[in-house]
């Protein structure tokens, strides 16, 4: 069936906007999102024909405490968007669907339904895992827009494989390899600060048997010695998992300075933090993700107190992080995790000042217009509350400093630190974005 187009230039193409856009055009990222569509929008109000906004998004469960926030970050950013006159005069409006378990066989039907049920224009979400890139057909054949952030290294050859096919689909954060690469010389960078002596070169490596999980540890692996380290253990363990005592039992066997466990589920990190704690080894701890959600701090409790971990999908604790995860939680309450929600938030953002500057967008059946809002997102280079999102020639986010060096153009590899469990994270790397520094973790004696 043959969808009409919902492109609505009698308020969104007006003279007038016109020119205000080719005034604000120039200047790119430099404004934060809603300031530069209020600039493209001059005065207009979000009175016109609603654009449906759609979010393929876990709310249900083992990632559902992730999904939440999904869901409220492109709530708060349509809200947002909408006060400052929406897209060229149209209001977003968000609709969502459940990919539940996740995996292939939930993923893709959410988003059909999304299209079907609601002819969304693009579809903006946090992680949807196991489909490896199986969802991107579906929304490429919809000739719709797709932001999301999966953190997988296959996006790369998918788009790779059909440029023309894949116009749309974005994978906001960098791929999960540069996890890996990235820890090497975060630990090598905090030896020559003279922050941390290690006690030997031995990195013991976890992984859980996601596909996310094994990358990093197969990355890490892959540059440990080219970087000076030996992989001391290398274990894969099987994910949900409570018990860690055998795997316990190998780490203090040959005690490593670093362990590095790359699986990322929070309680599951918060159990062998419990278990580890009570007879630690002198070893730097680093995990992947999950610290970042409030669930890890509120099970481990002082037992996480000098955990590392790293993220590039968090909001900054600069003046701009700040303000959303204080607009934020006004918003949803004090324990809603703005650092999650964040990588939504600034997605919708870069997605609709792209669209507003390509005069608007379009639904399901009808890819012109979309193509265009797709060739405005590709150079754009927006700083928002996780730093500086600008997209690769493979439609990825490029990680500072992993990528580039230039800290304007690349999201920051953030790596973050647990000091004390009652309070947020400390961010003590990369610069210049660090408001703290490493702290030695408290099992570690000297």
């Amino acid at each position: 069936m043959k969808r009409t187009a919902s492109i609505d230039r009698s308020t969104a193409g007006s003279k007038t906007n016109r020119r205000g856009l080719l005034k604000t055009a120039a200047l790119g990222g430099a404004l934060l999102g809603t300031n530069l569509l209020s600039a493209i929008n001059n005065g207009a109000k979000a009175a016109g024909k609603p654009i449906p906004v759609g979010g393929g998004v876990p709310v249900t469960g083992w990632a559902a405490a992730d999904g939440i926030e999904f869901k409220r970050g492109l709530e708060i950013a349509c809200e947002e968007i909408n006060a400052v006159g929406g897209i060229l005069g149209r209001p977003l409006e968000p609709h969502f669907e459940d990919t539940k378990e996740q995996g292939a066989a939930n993923i893709i039907p959410a988003m059909q339904r999304l299209i079907d049920r609601y002819n969304v224009h693009a579809i903006i979400n946090g992680y949807n895992t196991g489909a490896v890139c199986a969802e991107y057909d579906t929304i490429a054949d919809a000739g719709i827009l797709y932001l999301h952030h999966n953190t997988d290294v296959t996006h790369y050859a998918k788009i790779k494989s059909n440029r023309d096919k894949y116009f749309g689909i974005f994978m906001s954060d960098p791929a999960e390899y540069y996890y890996g690469p990235g820890l090497l010389v975060f630990l090598n960078n905090l030896m020559q600060s003279g922050a941390w002596k290690r006690p030997n070169n031995k990195i013991a490596v976890i992984t859980g048997s996601q596909n996310y999980s094994v990358v990093i540890a197969d990355a890490i692996k892959s540059k440990a010695k080219d970087l000076g380290w030996d992989i001391s253990l290398f274990e894969t363990v099987v994910v949900p998992i409570s018990e860690w005592g055998p795997t316990l039992t190998k780490v203090r066997q040959d005690p490593p300075a670093v362990i590095a466990v790359t699986h990322w589920v929070p309680q599951d990190l918060a159990q062998f933090m419990l278990q580890f704690v009570p007879n630690p080894t002198n070893s730097l701890v680093y995990m992947q993700y999950g610290p970042s959600l409030a669930a890890f701090r509120e099970i481990g409790k002082g037992a996480t107190d000098g955990v590392l971990y790293s993220t590039v999908v968090a909001s900054l604790q600069d003046e701009i992080g700040q303000d959303f995860n204080n607009r934020y939680k006004k918003k949803f309450g004090p324990s809603a995790s703005p650092l999650v929600a964040a990588q939504v938030f600034d997605s919708t953002n870069i997605w609709a000042i792209a669209a507003a500057l390509a005069g608007g967008t379009s639904g399901p059946g009808e890819p012109e217009q979309n193509r265009k809002v797709a060739a405005r997102l590709l150079p754009l280079i927006y700083r928002g509350t996780m730093g500086t999102m600008h997209f690769n020639a493979e439609q990825g986010a490029i990680p500072y400093p992993d990528e580039t060096k230039d800290p304007s153009l690349g999201m920051p590899h953030q790596f973050l630190q647990i000091q004390d469990y009652t309070t947020e994270p400390a961010l003590i790397a990369p610069a210049p974005y660090e408001t703290s520094k490493f702290k030695m973790p408290p099992w570690i004696k000297a």
